[in-house]
């Protein structure tokens, strides 16, 4: 049940960025510019609060966490991002191999 999960939550992952690819690149092909949504620009669409409320959570924590890692992050493509975490929830989600012998 675990691994049909992970299966289907990257599945979406991987459905939403190329949906989110595909937006990006009608938006760019219209404009004759070069469009990237990124990671912070979509959070801050669902939900701005809790992306102010994520940099003194996470320097409280380790300030490492948020100069070099975060800000990385958030800079990102969203496309990229989801491509990524989708990979990772199909590849530990898929099934084992028999053992031969």
């Amino acid at each position: 049940m675990i691994r049909f999960l992970l299966r289907f939550i990257g599945l979406i992952c991987l459905a939403v960025a190329f949906i989110l690819l595909i937006y990006d690149g009608t938006k760019s092909i219209a404009d004759h510019r070069l469009y990237v949504t990124k990671v912070a620009e979509v959070w801050a669409t669902v939900h701005e609060t809790s992306l102010t409320q994520v940099r003194p959570t996470l320097e409280g924590l380790a300030p490492w966490l948020w100069d070099p890692l975060a800000t990385n992050v958030l800079n990102a493509p969203i496309c990229l991002v989801l491509v990524i975490i989708g990979t990772i929830l199909v590849l530990l989600g898929r099934k084992r191999r028999p053992l031969i012998g």
